[in-house]
């Protein structure tokens, strides 16, 4: 399939609504009437996923497993996977092309939460993690101080907003939204959510970092790469500069079949 299934054209007004939706939520965030609901919710959402980590036991285990700093990369290979596979969401033709086009848009991301955290930083915005001011927390750190000590386990940040994990898996399951349908969709939405419920669980983020902060930088990153040319085009470049590279793999016995390598 040719790959003009990936947005070549400016599309102003899905990017009028993706920068609209994005500064409403976080004037939402920043007004005293509507902060003070998101920040009840905040409490409500920690509570909620937390408290029942005193308990220990399976639950605990579970979300202390989900916080370690290699379960993150574990995701971000699930994540891949999903894109890679041919036949699943893009066929063996566009898997290429799409990841070229994703990492465009995790690229604009990026460069924006730089400038976004200056901001942030600059206005007084930024907060510590709920594990670190809602008094009585479960700590997951200190349940299981020897996973601490080997896996680095993540439940509090003196700087949590917005939630960076967050903003990584919504601006991937924004893109690939575009794309997937019935229970792919579902397929991605749920490891969406999965990968975020960990450090919500343990608190190193409250609701509103991921909700609010999160959101906004996937929303803008999404309408600056896909609703513009940039991804057609960024991607386009991509695939040139690396067709050499790609076709000299393809001759190999194993990495020749994938298709990100064979492009069929």
């Amino acid at each position: 399939m040719s790959s003009t299934f990936i947005n070549r054209h400016w599309q102003p007004r899905a990017m009028l609504v993706c920068h609209v939706a994005a500064i409403v939520l976080l004037v939402s965030w920043l007004w005293q009437p509507t902060r003070e609901l998101w920040d009840a919710f905040d409490l409500w959402l920690f509570t909620l996923l937390n408290d029942p980590v005193h308990a220990g036991g399976l639950w605990a285990h579970v979300w202390a497993i989900g916080s370690m700093r290699p379960v993150d990369a574990g995701v971000g290979v699930v994540m891949l996977a999903v894109m890679l596979k041919a036949d699943l969401i893009f066929t063996g033709a566009q898997v290429r092309r799409a990841l070229f086009a994703f990492l465009i848009a995790l690229t604009v991301m990026l460069l924006m939460r730089v400038l976004f955290a200056d901001l942030v930083e600059y206005m007084g915005w930024q907060h510590a993690s709920p594990s670190l001011v809602v008094e009585g927390s479960a700590r997951l750190t200190e349940m299981f101080p020897a996973w601490e000590e080997r896996w680095d386990l993540k439940d509090s940040a003196s700087r949590s907003f917005p939630g960076d994990h967050a903003s990584v898996l919504l601006i991937w399951a924004y893109f690939m939204t575009f794309f997937a349908r019935s229970w792919r969709l579902l397929l991605v939405w749920a490891i969406t959510v999965i990968g975020i419920l960990p450090r919500l669980v343990a608190g190193a983020h409250w609701g509103a970092d991921a909700f609010v902060g999160g959101v906004f930088l996937s929303l803008l990153a999404l309408a600056w790469s896909c609703y513009t040319p940039l991804g057609y085009r960024a991607s386009e470049w991509l695939e040139k500069i690396t067709l050499p590279i790609t076709s000299r793999l393809a001759n190999l016995p194993l990495l020749g079949r994938m298709s990100i390598v064979s492009g069929r």
